[in-house]
């Protein structure tokens, strides 16, 4: 298996590096906060276990694959012989541009350079670069090891052979690429996420539902059909004839839900307000980290049982 080096040691990089090191590579990470990949590292071990009593570890050991990782002093280090770089660093325009700059420099010329952003387009960052046809976003859905689905969005100049290269060393790591064809702001997840929290947000602005129901109706509700189906298949069988259909049944309800929808709601005024204090009554900032560590368990069990329905019951 071929090295990787993940930049980056914060949340979406020790989540990276526990996906990359379940598949098999060996795995370098390097923060410019020196002790932040050995903070990473622990974080790490603390999780392997549980990985590993729910099987998913690719059937090794929790020793084993931690073997794989390693902490770098030096970038220089972290990128020698690396096949594939994961880029974490945070959501800064100069800082990506920065970046990618030293990894075009120093990583091997046959190496492919992937950034996690989420909200900054490919082109912003790699046009300057010599080497910007080996440039790309490859964007998870937090946590990785446990979410497999992850945008690999190409800059207007990314070689196609990189993208191919891309999509299939992500297969090879247990990943369900989602392709864009070119980019997009808010590429594909982001813009269906933000669909969703406007309307939850205009929901609770005017009065006609609190935080907590709006979660009910996505948690208790359509997220148990999203969970094994998307969007486009969900509708081609709620219907007696398929997604024709149902278009012609309930596009003029959705088309009225449309036009009712064209006032934005401001997230950060009063209603932020309102929705904190709902949240913070149901879960004290203090116990954040226990409820997202519960969070990550609950996804465990549901990656293990997709996995488990899967072979059942098949795709």
């Amino acid at each position: 298996m071929g090295k990787v080096a993940v930049i980056g040691a914060g949340f979406i990089g020790r989540a990276w590096a526990i996906s990359f090191a379940r598949a098999g590579h060996d795995v370098a990470l390097w923060d410019q906060q020196q002790d932040a990949p050995a903070r990473a590292l622990e974080y790490i071990e603390s999780l392997l276990p549980d990985l590993a009593a729910r099987d998913m570890l690719n059937g090794a050991d929790a020793a084993t694959v931690r073997a794989r990782m390693a902490a770098c002093a030096g970038l220089e280090d972290a990128l020698a012989g690396a096949a594939y770089v994961q880029e974490n660093t945070p959501e800064d325009l100069q800082t990506k541009r920065a970046v990618f700059a030293r990894l075009d420099a120093a990583a091997p010329k046959d190496c492919i350079l992937a950034s996690s952003t989420s909200s900054l387009l490919p082109s912003a960052f790699t046009e300057h670069l010599p080497g910007r046809r080996r440039c790309i976003v490859v964007h998870p859905i937090n946590p990785p090891y446990l979410i497999p689905a992850a945008e690999v969005v190409p800059a207007p100049w990314t070689d196609p052979a990189v993208i191919e290269r891309t999509t299939e060393f992500l297969k090879m790591a247990g990943h369900a690429p989602i392709v864009m064809a070119r980019e997009i702001d808010g590429f594909i997840m982001n813009r269906l996420q933000g669909a969703l929290l406007e309307e939850a947000f205009r929901l609770v602005a005017h009065g006609y539902a609190s935080a907590a129901d709006i979660d009910t109706g996505i948690r208790d509700g359509l997220a148990l059909r999203w969970s094994f189906m998307g969007p486009f298949e969900t509708i081609d069988l709620n219907a007696p004839a398929g997604v024709r259909d149902y278009v012609e049944r309930y596009w003029p309800v959705y088309r009225r839900i449309g036009e009712s929808a064209l006032e934005h709601p401001d997230w950060g005024g009063a209603v932020l307000d309102r929705i904190e204090a709902e949240r913070r009554a149901a879960l004290a900032a203090e116990d954040l980290p226990k409820r997202q560590a519960w969070r990550d368990r609950r996804l465990m069990a549901l990656a293990a049982h997709k996995r488990d329905a899967a072979r059942d019951i098949g795709n």
